[in-house]
């Protein structure tokens, strides 16, 4: 079951149904941005009132109508972050097809991992974690759909 399609350049904020039968955030899709300095990678703690809250993942959300990937995993890391996305260089990229519905990770670099200040609602904090600890029973719990894509997304450049 579908949402009906909204005017270009909608915002896609609404639930939507796969093929798999799964609900997901994102009329037309969602994406999100792993940054990455070498051995570290920057992950949002959700806040508690968002869907999957406490857990810890990468920002992202809905794609807008017409929206690339890239434009939208940016522009939901700026409004949940004060990240500056404008130097960070895509480097890959995966997409999670659910049939109907996509999450695409949008793999950028940065030069330093810097301090990142919460930007909005939607973060509690922002902080560097190494590689090897996620995923880990040491590590941050992890947000269910990052914890899923995580084996896919984790030696990508």
């Amino acid at each position: 079951m579908s949402a009906a399609p909204l005017p270009h350049g909608s915002s896609g904020d609404g639930w939507q149904w796969c093929a798999q039968g799964h609900k997901h955030w994102g009329l037309y899709g969602a994406a999100g941005l792993l940054v990455r300095s070498g051995d570290l990678v920057l992950l949002q703690h959700r806040a508690l009132w968002s869907h999957h809250g406490g857990t810890w993942g990468i920002p992202g959300g809905a794609r807008h109508l017409g929206e690339s990937a890239e434009e939208a995993a940016r522009r939901e890391a700026a409004e949940e972050s004060e990240l500056d996305t404008a130097p960070l260089v895509e480097t890959a990229r995966f997409v999670d097809d659910h049939g109907g519905w996509s999450y695409t990770t949008v793999v950028v670099g940065a030069d330093e991992a810097l301090p990142v200040g919460i930007r909005g609602g939607e973060s509690v904090e922002f902080q560097w974690f190494r590689v090897g600890t996620l995923g880990s029973s040491d590590g941050p719990e992890l947000h269910p759909g990052f914890a899923h894509t995580w084996p896919q997304v984790r030696d990508l450049p």
